[in-house]
């Protein structure tokens, strides 16, 4: 019993594990989406309510709007008292130190009668300053000027300004010291009392700010109630001011009452279920139109992480705070995997994890379409990642688009352009520049996931790599051949809008499997004998064929990615090897069999690949062509990728009948470009 199931998991371990990616992304998207359940109706500022006439389904408390809170809030702020401390032991300390300091101040002798008038005035002076009370210096009072004064165990409102101050002193002295006799000592006792006086009132901090929260914890988040079987809203009224404030407050309570033990369980599988759908809908959308890559575990795990990631770090934002959701680079997703894939895939993703993302997002509507719209901005403008440029004008160009947009929502909700917030704006700011972090992304991604982008290809294009080198060296007549061939690739993938770097690229690498036997090609032949007349048919085609696998291996060796292997492997598709297949034809005492002839695929899967099939085979056999004239040229391509078609040789990938006549057209004014040749004008 055990092995047969080890044997099923075996046979069955590629649908098994697409089951399995599909559950866990699923779960762990569902374990970050909000805790609560979804209020039932939809609804938006300044748009009409579109259902039937809503009616209270249980009682509910209004909650107060942000304005309301903030209000009362700035109130009691404003009422807000500082608290003071009277310390009572300070001036006993002052009496001691004024005792000690006098002498040395009033320059009277001891003796002196009026030594102890002089003596007893001045200490009548402290008494008043501390009955008054004196602040420290430098002492700022923050808000209201009416305090409150703690002395001992009882606590007075008082006036700050009322509070003796150092810098007053010899003003108050002036006024104060009235008396002829003691008026000439003035100064003696400002400097006298400078020396000596400290401060006896002090800012209690930390008492004032528990008496201010306390106060702000009194602030109700509710104001009034709205009965059962109430009406909260008509059909058609307009969802603005109260009517907004009612609905938002239902809709909190709502989602609270749905949140319960019984409820819980129902709610995760509901999120599950819209989570499973999504991830499955994705792998069909690959399988169905990407068949190629969903046989790459690696590539479709690459793709799912990368929706997770999205989904989970919304969510995160949204928990945290909705008002951030704006700030999240979403579209970093579709740059990424048009960047490694193709356009189609990057934009069906970004589209299905957005939909995901409506569900949970405040103003979903709002939300979906400018990140959709952003997301197709993204995927139509970046064309090559290597032009750094190219990035930075794409995220101006989503940034304004958000702008744009958000405006354009504010104006239909709220009427007026100056209910604009510059916040949100900041927002989109904040997204576009967290998207230019894409580049050292993909860079990252290539290194974890062997992939390849454009920043990469550029690097491969150099002929003067290894490989490269090695194959002008060894195999001149190929490596001329592969130049010509990526010329012609390039400029047919660009009149079809396909990779132009990721189809020169592969042009260029498509015939490397021929350093191993290069004698055996034509192009590399420099006289009429060639080593094929010691063959048979079938060995000199095995030697053909050979080229391709040996091609693929010395690709693998020398750390190609895959992106590029798939060329080598698939520019001849399977097609036969026509001139060796006829001499085997032709010879009848030779027993042979068709494969035996026939290159093992796969079929070219991307328009690229099938470019670059299209472009090897009318190169190659363009050299054979002695003085053609232009409808000759234009009769050889023609029956070159007629004969590919027939032989449905691009039936596995993407690639219209349209674009195969753009391709034939491009191919043949390019070998009219090389052959210099002229319209004949009739004499």
């Amino acid at each position: 019993m055990i092995k047969i199931l080890w044997n099923f998991l075996v046979k069955n371990r590629d649908p098994i594990y697409k089951i399995f990616l599909i559950i866990t992304c699923s779960l762990l998207s569902v374990y970050f989406f909000p805790s609560g359940g979804k209020f039932k109706y939809n609804f938006q500022k300044g748009r009409p309510w579109q259902y039937n006439t809503l009616y209270a389904p249980f009682d509910f408390a209004i909650l107060k709007s942000e304005e309301e809170l903030e209000s009362e809030k700035q109130e009691i702020l404003n009422q807000n008292s500082n608290y003071y401390r009277y310390n009572e032991s300070t001036f006993e300390q002052i009496k001691l130190s004024y005792e000690n300091n006098f002498s040395n101040f009033i320059l009277l002798p001891a003796s002196d009668v009026n030594y102890m008038d002089a003596y007893n005035y001045g200490l009548n002076l402290l008494e008043e300053i501390y009955s008054i009370g004196v602040l420290p210096l430098g002492q700022e009072n923050k808000g209201n000027d009416i305090i409150f004064l703690v002395k001992g165990n009882t606590e007075t409102s008082v006036n700050i300004n009322d509070f003796f101050k150092i810098g007053d002193l010899k003003n108050w002295l002036n006024e104060k010291i009235n008396d002829e006799f003691f008026y000439e000592f003035t100064d003696s006792f400002y400097s006298l009392f400078f020396e000596i006086i400290q401060p006896n009132i002090f800012f209690e901090k930390e008492f004032t700010e528990e008496i201010l929260e306390s106060s702000l914890s009194t602030i109700s988040p509710y104001r009034g109630m709205i009965p059962e079987n109430s009406i909260v809203i008509s059909k058609g009224e307009i969802v603005m001011g109260e009517n907004l404030q009612i609905l938002l407050s239902l809709q909190k309570e709502f989602e609270s009452q749905l949140w319960t033990e019984y409820s819980y369980y129902w709610i995760i599988l509901g999120y599950s279920i819209l989570a499973i759908i999504t991830f499955l809908t994705l792998m069909l959308f690959i399988y169905n139109y990407r068949s190629e890559l969903y046989l790459n575990n690696k590539k479709v795990t690459f793709i799912f992480l990368n929706v997770v990631a999205v989904i989970s770090l919304t969510t995160l934002v949204v928990n945290f705070n909705t008002d951030y959701t704006y700030a999240i680079p979403i579209c970093i997703l579709p740059l990424i995997l048009k960047t490694f894939f193709d356009p189609r895939l990057g934009l069906f993703a970004h589209v299905i994890a957005i939909l995901a993302l409506g569900f949970i997002v405040p103003n979903s509507f709002e939300f979906v379409f400018l990140q959709i719209i952003a997301g197709i901005v993204i995927i139509q403008s970046v064309t090559q990642l290597q032009n750094r440029a190219n990035l930075f004008i794409t995220v101006g160009q989503i940034v304004v688009i958000y702008i744009v947009g958000y405006i354009a929502f504010t104006l239909i909700k709220e009427g007026s352009i100056s209910e604009v917030n510059l916040n949100v704006i900041g927002l989109f700011l904040i997204n576009g520049l967290l998207t230019l972090f894409a580049q050292p992304l993909i860079y990252l991604y290539e290194k974890i996931f062997n992939l390849v982008s454009d920043v990469s290809l550029l690097e491969l294009s150099d002929t003067n790599s290894p490989l490269l080198k090695e194959l002008s060296n060894k195999a001149p007549g190929t490596f001329h051949h592969s130049l010509e061939v990526a010329n012609l690739s390039e400029t047919a993938a660009s009149a079809i809008g396909a990779n132009t770097l990721l189809a020169r690229v592969g042009a260029l690498y498509h015939d490397i499997g021929k350093i191993n036997n290069p004698g055996f090609f034509s192009e590399n032949q420099t006289s009429r004998y060639s080593p094929h007349k010691k063959l048979s048919p079938i060995e000199s085609a095995k030697i053909i064929i050979d080229h391709v696998s040996d091609g693929v291996l010395m690709a693998k060796k020398n750390k190609l990615p895959n992106r590029v292997i798939d060329f080598i492997k698939t520019h001849h598709g399977t097609s036969r090897v026509y001139y060796f297949y006829k001499k085997a034809v032709d010879n009848k005492n030779l027993k042979f069999e068709e494969n035996d002839f026939k290159y093992s695929g796969p079929k070219p899967f991307s328009k690229e690949t099938a470019i670059l099939m299209m472009a090897d085979s009318v190169e190659a056999a363009s050299k054979s062509l002695r003085d053609p004239d232009i409808n000759q040229i234009s009769d050889f391509v023609n029956s070159i990728i007629d004969k590919q078609v027939e032989e449905k040789q691009f039936s596995k990938c993407q690639i219209t009948f349209a674009d195969i006549e753009t391709v034939k057209k491009v191919l043949i004014k390019k070998l009219i470009n090389i052959y210099n040749l002229r319209i004949e004008y009739p004499k």
